[in-house]
């Protein structure tokens, strides 16, 4: 089995499905105070937006992100991530009580601070005594009580105890086999025993997948290498721009990520999430693309201001 590489892998970023690209934009910008930090396409299908969201400069471990794809609701179930956690800190869970309250958001069954998005999915706020991953937004909250960025998940476990062993032998989590965490504390995998009878399915309100930070290309190519060698079926690697990706799915069924932190959403800090960034592969064809994609208003825009 792979032996761990790092102390312990951090989530770099998650993403999701979502029905709807504006009220997505608008809940996670306007209820929650994230940053809209880049607009464009999905790599494998420029039909449809993604949408990144995250601290003033986009540092990884702040990124929640989602591919809007109307059609049916998701069903989670084995293999399936349940919960995303927020960390904010340690004196800011009264102002997300209230924020919540304020604006009508559902609350999660048997979180202490739960709550689901417009699609269903899941999210707890938690206490955090460590600093924030980077630079929280507070243009929208205030930066005192601003998500500092995801602080781990709860997976729908069906695999009898081998996403466990993933997670400790490959990426350096520490843990019982029911919450696993980097050795730093920053990041928890909180796996929930799972009948895989249980039927769920993807759709609208679920985690399409998981990514955990890697520093740099060479570290990313030394556990693509590991990956293959283990029988691990795992991707080449990936372009994404702001980061270099390999994808792989853990024995539970979770898709997994391995992310660089870098080349990053480069220097003009200013601009970030004000225009549809598109791939370079799809750049020759931005008339038709732009023309296809639903209208959106983007942050501190006026009402009548469409993208």
């Amino acid at each position: 089995m792979i032996q761990p590489q790092a102390p312990g892998l951090d989530l770099h970023h998650m993403s999701a499905i979502v029905s709807d690209a504006q009220t997505n934009l608008d809940f996670y910008t306007q209820v929650l105070g994230l940053r809209l930090v880049r607009l464009t396409v999905n790599y494998d299908d420029p039909s449809a937006y993604h949408l990144y969201f995250g601290d003033r400069l986009g540092t990884p471990g702040t990124g929640l992100t989602f591919f809007p794809y109307p059609g049916r609701k998701a069903k989670v179930g084995p293999g399936q991530v349940k919960t995303t956690k927020l960390a904010v800190g340690e004196g800011s869970l009264g102002f997300w009580v209230e924020r919540l309250a304020k604006f009508g958001v559902p609350s999660a069954p048997g979180l202490e601070l739960g709550f689901v998005d417009p699609d269903g999915l899941e999210y707890e706020i938690v206490p955090s005594a460590l600093p924030p991953h980077g630079e929280p937004w507070g243009a929208v909250v205030p930066e005192a009580h601003a998500i500092h960025g995801m602080a781990g998940v709860r997976i729908q476990d069906g695999s009898g105890g081998e996403t466990a062993q993933t997670l400790h032998a490959l990426l350096g989590y520490q843990g019982d086999g029911e919450r696993m965490q980097t050795p730093s504390g920053r990041t928890t995998v909180d796996l929930l025993p799972s009948d895989p009878e249980m039927r769920g399915h993807g759709g609208t309100g679920s985690v399409h997948h998981i990514a955990f930070r890697l520093p740099n290309d060479d570290a990313q190519l030394q556990y693509h290498d590991r990956l293959y060698e283990e029988g691990f079926k795992v991707s080449p690697i990936m372009d994404r721009d702001v980061f270099h990706s390999i994808y792989f799915r853990e024995p539970g069924g979770v898709l997994f990520e391995l992310a660089t932190d870098s080349p990053g959403f480069g220097t003009d800090v200013a601009s970030l999430g004000t225009s549809l960034q598109l791939p370079a592969q799809y750049e020759s064809a931005r008339a038709s693309i732009e023309a296809s994609l639903p209208k959106l208003r983007l942050p501190g825009e006026p009402v009548e201001v469409k993208l």
